[in-house]
This record gives structure tokens, C-alpha cells and sequence, in this order.
């Protein structure tokens, strides 16, 4: 398919009208809505972003491989919940609106929203990678995946997440990087794809991508979040200042070390249904077409 032959697709049109009807009624509306509109205004986005990336260089997460675009949705909810269950712990944020959901009908309805957070963060580092400047970075820092890196890097995500457990009040940040340095071990023990892949190589670029992906997602989650109900709010220590929207500006870092543990949560679970194939590419940042 040629550039100038390439035609926006038709799901793309669906995920603006998607957005624009559920960022309007999840704004507009009094009472009780999020919990039904969370969703299609995400899979609104997360169609659009996909058209995007499909119109600009030919290809897609959706339609490379659908059916492992759709199994993201599956891979996504219980992946989040494992923050929720350490922000139990945490307590950095919660829900407006939450004692009006009991039992199932809560369990339901936050697990049908989380379903979106994965096709999100990849489908718009894809659209990062496929930038030319990014193409186009420069080689950076080599951090080698051999045996002892590998430990070493087991070995602190387990003391980081122990602390957080223990200490939450000051060590509460790890929650977004711990577990990442436990699971890229095990993902390059197991024989699963690892960034380290790219590491290895002093390419930085897929890590780059995941980071301006999730931080575009921070965005939006934010926005969107600002003027809906039930909502979000944050509870931060000692950063909590200079918010935008609901989140403290300092509050974004976090949505960096978190692409990098939603890719790692994809991979692990891919690898172990033995779908070690099951993966995608970041269009345009390899002559090979190699997978991230």
C-alpha cells in the first residue's frame, strides 16, 4: 500500500465518534456515569490511535495481528489489578463514588475499564515510534542481560517491592518500577521478549516510545478523569504540589517506569501460554522489523 493510495481506516472514524460522545456525556452529565462510560471513551482512543498509526506508516497493533490485539483487552484488566491491590497498601489514590458499587457489580465494572489500559500505552508508543526523530536517536547507555545483570536486577525489584510493602510512606514510589525489575529477569529466564533485547544493542528507542506512550495516556486518564464521576483522586506525600488535573506534576514520572511493567506483565503472561510469537512490532524502529 502506497502513501498516497493509504485511506484513514473506518474503525478510526468509530473511535472519534467514541470519544467525542462519551468525553461529552462523562462531562456533561449529573450523577452516577463513568462506570459505563470509562470504557468506550477508551476503546475510542485506542481504535483512533490504532486508524493513526495504520494511516501514517501501513501497519498496526489491530491489524498485524487481531487477534492478539484483542487478547491485550484480556492481558490488560488483571495486570492492573495487581496496582490496585498494592495501592491497598499504598493508599495513593481512590475512588469518588466507590461506596455506591458493592461486591461483583464493583469487581465487574472496574475490570471492564482496566481492559483498556494496555491497548492505550502500546498503541501510542507505536505512534511514537513511528516519529522520525525517534527513528532516527542515536545509540545510547549498553546494559547487558546476562546472568548476573539479570539477578542483580531480580534481586532489587524484590527489595524494592518489600520496602514498599513495609514502608509504604516513603518508599510508595517503587510501586511503579519494582515490579518491572522482577519480572524482565524472569522474562529473559523463561526466554520471553525483554527489552533487554534492545538494551543489549544500546538501542534506547522502544523504551523511549513506551515512555512517551504511557505519558500521552497519563494525559488523557487525567483529563478525562477531571470532570467525571465516580472519579479518581490522589493522595501523595511529599509530592504533592503543582497538580494538573488531579494528579501532582512530579505524579507523571511515574507513568514512565509504568509502560516499562505493563510491557514486561504482556510478555510474561504471552510467554507463558506459550505464545512467545505472540507480539508486536514498533513500526519503522528496525530494518527488520524486529519486535519490541
Amino acid at each position: 500500500m502506497t502513501e498516497k493510495s493509504r485511506k484513514f481506516p473506518s474503525y478510526g472514524w468509530l473511535g472519534i465518534v467514541l470519544v467525542t460522545l462519551f468525553w461529552t456525556l462523562n462531562w456533561r452529565l449529573e450523577g452516577l456515569r463513568t462506570h459505563w462510560g470509562f470504557f468506550p471513551l477508551w476503546l475510542g482512543y485506542s481504535l483512533f490511535v490504532d486508524a493513526v498509526n495504520r494511516y501514517r506508516t501501513g501497519t498496526s497493533l489491530a491489524t498485524r495481528n487481531t487477534a492478539a490485539y484483542i487478547a491485550l483487552f484480556f492481558i490488560s484488566a488483571p495486570s492492573w489489578w495487581i496496582f490496585e491491590i498494592l495501592n491497598s497498601r499504598v493508599h495513593n489514590w481512590e475512588y469518588l463514588g466507590r461506596d455506591v458499587f458493592v461486591g461483583i457489580n464493583y469487581m465487574v465494572l472496574t475490570t471492564i475499564s482496566f481492559t483498556t489500559v494496555m491497548p492505550a500505552v502500546f498503541g501510542s508508543a507505536e505512534l511514537f515510534a513511528s516519529i522520525k526523530w525517534l527513528q532516527r536517536m542515536k545509540r545510547g547507555l549498553t546494559i547487558r542481560s546476562h546472568s548476573k545483570n539479570a539477578f542483580v536486577f531480580f534481586v532489587i525489584g524484590v527489595v524494592m517491592l518489600l520496602s514498599l510493602l513495609m514502608w509504604p510512606l516513603y518508599f510508595f514510589p517503587f510501586m511503579w518500577i519494582s515490579i518491572f525489575f522482577i519480572l524482565e529477569p524472569i522474562n529473559i529466564w523463561l526466554g520471553h521478549v525483554t527489552l533487554a533485547k534492545w538494551t543489549n544493542k544500546s538501542d534506547w528507542r522502544p523504551i523511549i516510545a513506551l515512555w512517551l506512550g504511557a505519558l500521552m495516556c497519563g494525559f488523557f486518564w487525567e483529563l478525562w478523569n477531571f470532570y467525571s464521576y465516580p472519579k479518581w483522586i490522589y493522595h501523595v506525600p511529599w509530592f504533592d504540589f503543582l497538580r494538573i488535573f488531579e494528579m501532582p506534576l512530579l505524579g507523571y514520572g511515574g507513568y514512565l517506569p509504568f509502560s516499562l511493567e505493563l510491557f514486561a506483565l504482556y510478555h510474561l503472561v504471552a510467554g507463558l501460554l506459550g505464545k512467545k510469537d505472540f507480539q508486536f512490532i514498533t513500526a519503522g524502529l528496525s530494518n527488520d522489523s524486529e519486535s519490541i
